[in-house]
């Protein structure tokens, strides 16, 4: 009798388990899908300012 609630209860937190899991992959797929809209001006961006900021070093900062 204990051994079959046991089993019940492991059956329960391993589909808990594949439901966050499930939840996670979602939002991680979602937010990918949103970062590779936006990340390449993003990255162009910051690029930029790199390069910006190289430059102003490179010529004493003037």
């Amino acid at each position: 009798m204990k051994f079959r609630k046991l089993l019940k209860r492991a059956g329960q937190n391993t589909v808990e388990y594949l439901l966050m899991l499930a939840v996670v992959v979602g939002v991680v797929l979602v937010a990918g899908a949103a970062l590779k809209k936006y990340m390449p001006s993003l990255m162009a961006q910051v690029s930029e300012k790199i390069s910006i900021s190289a430059d102003q070093l490179g010529s004493g900062g003037n």
